[in-house]
């Protein structure tokens, strides 16, 4: 049996099996399944309502400051140490984990078409394909970028990552996420973070699903500082949105994964771990409609750097340097005045991993569809192609509305390196480079 209920500071579910949500990034939320069933005025009572458990999940240390401390208390039927026995390896799984390296990776501009769907059943699980990492999850540093592709529902299987927080950006097909403190349903358009050690299944609600995953290995992501922006504009509070509790009550049996140390291991279970009645904290799955992230742009010349587009963001040790961000690149109004409106040519000390969601990015004519990928690495040179050069710097400068288009970027200030499984794929594009080919010499010395 799954009992669910709303909270009454979340939003009313609509028709098509979309959940109550509670709203603000980072909040001290709180909610329950049955009325009653969270504890008042402590945590841990001698005896919690309705002969719960009560359990932590903590994402910080206990000690660390109290603007950055991150834990859930969970008020759960059975507690999680029923989920951490007995654990097999699995060899052969695809997944890699930084530090990694496989042969030999190519270096220089990369870019892959859209990868195939897989012909064989697959879930968001078995179908996650390693792409590129960078860092050590040993040290929390880096990133791994992924790729997804599911042709069915996870039904009895459960996992969790401890090694680091996932970001996944849905490309096709919507996924309901059932996590230990509830449901969250995400589609092309959005995103969702599952932080470090949150149990979870993924369901596919329209056919199959593909689409990207940032694994954070270093801090966790935030909302980036807005500086002379001022107190409103880019991603604002109020629009990340966090599950209401729901809980699975089932004594059928079920596998429960984990990707511990890079490696990934699986237990036996007689239940569903979902089984958190209640819940309350900060440590807790979110997801965000990107169509809600207010664009900042110039209104009069040049193009502005591309950390204006930053959703979410987290830092390094680095001041001003982050360990990844996460930038997209939606619909906007381009007006800038004698300007080349198009990203301009750079090489970067940070490396930026691309995807395309839907539509055309404005750097690219040709060659970048949606559901392929790119990679540049830190003092890789890059820029529009031909096409677009060509157009942007012959277009008359009226005001131009970018629309029907959603790109986004990992970026990091570690290389990313691709693994074996990407440089070996037939969707990597052995000709990418010549793009930039016919841009010819103008010069003019008087």
């Amino acid at each position: 049996m799954t009992d669910t209920a709303r909270d009454t500071t979340g939003t009313e579910p609509d028709q098509h099996h979309q959940p109550g949500y509670l709203s603000g990034f980072g909040n001290q939320h709180r909610s329950e399944a049955r009325a009653g069933a969270l504890p008042v005025g402590q945590n841990s009572p001698q005896r919690v309502p309705f002969g719960l458990y009560a359990e932590q999940l903590s994402g910080t240390s206990f000690t660390a400051p109290r603007a950055e401390n991150r834990r859930n208390w969970m008020y759960r039927i059975r507690p999680s140490v029923r989920h951490a026995t007995h654990f097999r390896e699995l060899d052969g799984w695809p997944i890699r984990t930084a530090p990694h390296r496989e042969g030999k990776a190519p270096i220089g501009q990369i870019r892959w078409n859209p990868v195939p769907m897989p012909e064989t059943a697959t879930t968001f699980l078995t179908g996650i394909r390693t792409i590129a990492t960078n860092g050590d999850c040993h040290t929390q540093v880096g990133m791994a970028a992924h790729i997804y592709m599911a042709t069915e529902s996870m039904t009895d299987t459960f996992f969790y990552n401890s090694d680091g927080e996932l970001l996944v950006v849905p490309q096709e097909g919507t996924l309901r996420f059932h996590t230990e403190c509830g449901v969250l349903v995400v589609g092309p358009g959005e995103i969702c973070v599952l932080p470090r050690g949150m149990k979870f299944r993924v369901e596919l609600l329209d056919g199959p699903a593909r689409g990207y995953i940032c694994e954070n290995y270093g801090a966790y992501l935030q909302l980036p500082e807005r500086g002379p922006i001022g107190a409103n504009g880019l991603a604002n509070e109020r629009d990340f949105l966090y599950p209401v509790a729901a809980y699975e009550d089932t004594d059928s049996t079920a596998e429960m994964y984990v990707k511990f140390d890079g490696r990934l291991f699986v237990a036996e279970l007689d239940h569903s771990p979902l089984d958190v009645v209640a819940w309350h904290g900060n440590h807790a799955p979110y997801k965000y409609d990107l169509s809600r992230y207010n664009t900042i742009n110039t209104v009069s010349f040049d193009h502005p750097d591309p950390s204006i587009f930053t959703v979410l963001t987290g830092e390094s040790d680095r001041p001003g340097t982050a360990n990844v961000d996460f930038v997209i690149f939606p619909d906007r109004w381009m007006v800038a005045e004698h300007t080349f409106r198009p990203p301009y040519y750079h090489m970067n000390v940070m490396s930026e991993f691309m995807g395309l969601i839907y539509g055309v990015y404005d750097a690219k004519e040709e060659g970048f569809a949606p559901g392929g990928m790119s990679l540049h690495n830190s003092y890789f040179p890059h820029g529009p192609d031909i096409d677009a050069y060509d157009k942007a710097t012959t277009a008359d400068l009226d005001p131009v509305k970018q629309e029907g288009t959603l790109a986004f970027m990992f970026e990091t200030r570690h290389p990313l390196i691709p693994t074996a499984f990407a440089s070996e794929l037939p969707a990597l594009q052995d000709d990418y480079p010549t793009v930039w080919d016919r841009l010819e010499r103008h010069f003019q010395a008087e």
